[in-house]
């Protein structure tokens, strides 16, 4: 083994955060098939379900989405779930409770992904729900509106206008599913390793820059925490940088005569 397959081994997973129509879900695939690693991403709604006991199809009306999620998630859980352990009284199921329950279920799949290693995460939160881990590179795919409508349009057999309508409320559901259950912007650059623009790059360039990406970050992992940053390995300016601003005018009001 290389010992950039080496370096490379030791991350554990890659998520993939995308705008609808940018291209990502093609790049993880495309990814995963380069790296050999699993793609994950119907899976974990599949496997969500499973832990719940109920349908992939219930499972998938709550999937990054906000709208309530189906309030007998744990009614059908009581008819799966070995009988020793459903109460002989049961209470109301509360959508707080549901909600809660596919969170954690979520989270314990998404986790477990990354602990087995060598798995491609397409969105489930991922970059904020392994945000805390040095292993795992996360990326953002974006692309300009004009062309991601034309990319729905064209894989999913739609006019533009259906193919735009699509589009915006994809994009509004995740991005309020990441600002009402974790509290993040799904658009705020800081939760990323990387973000790439599909606008003029092409799907395997995406794909390459993001494994030198993966290779480079990896180099880092035994680097400690205090010695990271852009800094590092850095010296002192030699003299002090000159500040060259925008014209007054242009930033602040004229003082009132």
């Amino acid at each position: 083994m290389s010992d950039k397959q080496h370096d490379v081994s030791a991350m554990r997973a890659i998520t993939i955060s995308r705008q609808y129509g940018s291209g990502g879900g093609e790049i993880a695939a495309r990814l995963a098939q380069k790296l050999g690693w699993q793609l994950i991403d119907h899976e974990i709604v599949a496997e969500v379900a499973h832990e719940l006991g109920i349908t992939a199809e219930e499972a998938e009306s709550r999937d990054e989405r906000v709208e309530g999620f189906i309030s007998r998630v744990l009614s059908t859980f009581q008819h799966t779930a070995p009988a020793a352990l459903v109460p002989a009284v049961v209470p109301p199921v509360s959508t707080d409770f549901a909600e809660q329950a596919y969170r954690e279920a979520l989270h314990r799949v998404v986790e477990t992904a990354a602990n087995t290693g060598h798995a491609v995460i397409v969105g489930r939160a991922g970059q904020v729900l392994l945000a805390a881990r040095r292993d795992v590179l996360h990326v953002r795919i974006v692309a300009p509106p004009k062309q991601r409508i034309t990319y729905v349009a064209r894989r999913e057999g739609l006019d533009e206008a259906t193919a735009q309508l699509r589009l915006q409320l994809k994009d509004r559901d995740r991005a309020r599913y990441l600002q009402m259950q974790h509290h993040h912007n799904v658009d705020d650059p800081l939760l990323y390793d990387l973000v790439l623009n599909t606008g003029v790059l092409d799907l395997d360039s995406a794909v390459d820059l993001i494994c030198l990406a993966l290779e480079r970050k990896a180099q880092r992992l035994a680097v400690p925490t205090g010695e990271l940053g852009p800094a590092a390995g850095l010296a002192p300016y030699p003299g002090r940088p000159a500040d060259l601003r925008p014209p007054a005018g242009l930033t602040e009001k004229e003082a009132p005569s």
